[in-house]
């Protein structure tokens, strides 16, 4: 779609060149949500790709995924056999449905900043421990859990002129168990849960919840619970509020299946399947 009331996109090669922020600033990563619909108020374009930032690093401390590495670049990462958690990378990344042209173009940093229920890169940031780098405008920088970065549909933790630099996933997390379920009410639908379950090599247990909720829910346990004790507290850490509504999905429907995705997930880690 053609933005008119687009006056002027910028391009900075580094930090130091970008403008300061001003009402009417959008920062442009893909583009894939921005050029979807009008959008009104905003006038300038500031471009994040041209800085160049390499899309992804893996490092003995775990992976640095770049805000604006595309979706397809993820998919093809590489990681060590020791990552026992990587095949969960692919799946949320098979779970943003779209053609060869949105996976080239949307970015990690875009899902994560528009903050819709469904993201899936929100689901494997959250359930993998990760933290996000933020430059603040005044040339500094903050980091935060990327489960306290998603507040809600379309609503984040990122003051105005803050950019989201990168998303940290540690070693340690990569290399627990994982399980994953997601269900939508048609085969190749927007996501109406999506669940993650993990366990580390200690026994802990948690279970992240998205597409269901308003924002990622995890819940964090000493060990493998049972059933009842999984559906307790699911009910304890999500009320009513909580589940979202929309054209993908009723509340109740989505309460529903994702307490089944989540004991789906919690009988294959507490049964050693994979």
């Amino acid at each position: 779609m053609d933005l008119d009331g687009i006056t002027e996109v910028v391009a900075p090669r580094a930090r130091a060149g970008l403008p300061a922020w001003r009402p009417g600033d959008a920062w442009l990563a893909g583009g894939t949500w921005l050029f979807s619909e009008p959008q009104e108020g905003i006038g300038r374009l500031i471009d994040l790709p041209s800085l160049g930032w390499e899309p992804h690093a893996v490092t003995a401390e775990g992976v640095q995924i770049a805000a604006t590495c595309t979706i397809a670049a993820l998919d093809r990462l590489d990681l060590p056999a020791s990552f026992t958690a990587a095949p969960l990378i692919g799946r949320c990344c098979r779970a943003l449905l779209g053609s060869f042209k949105v996976w080239n173009a949307a970015t990690v940093g875009g899902n994560l900043c528009l903050a819709l229920p469904a993201g899936p890169m929100i689901a494997l940031a959250v359930a993998l421990d990760g933290t996000a780098l933020i430059w603040t405008p005044d040339g500094g920088e903050r980091t935060l859990p990327v489960r306290d970065l998603v507040l809600g549909p379309q609503a984040t933790a990122l003051a105005p002129g803050e950019i989201l630099r990168r998303i940290d996933l540690p070693a340690a997390a990569l290399r627990r168990r994982a399980a994953f379920r997601r269900l939508s009410l048609s085969p190749e639908g927007r996501s109406g849960a999506l669940v993650i379950a993990t366990r580390d090599p200690s026994g802990a247990f948690a279970v992240t919840v998205t597409a269901a909720t308003r924002r990622p829910v995890r819940i964090d346990l000493a060990g493998i619970p049972r059933a009842e004790e999984l559906r307790a507290a699911l009910a304890a850490a999500i009320p009513d509020r909580l589940w979202y509504d929309d054209v993908h999905g009723a509340p109740d429907w989505r309460r529903h299946v994702a307490g089944l995705l989540a004991e789906e997930a919690r009988a294959e880690l507490a049964g050693g399947g994979a």
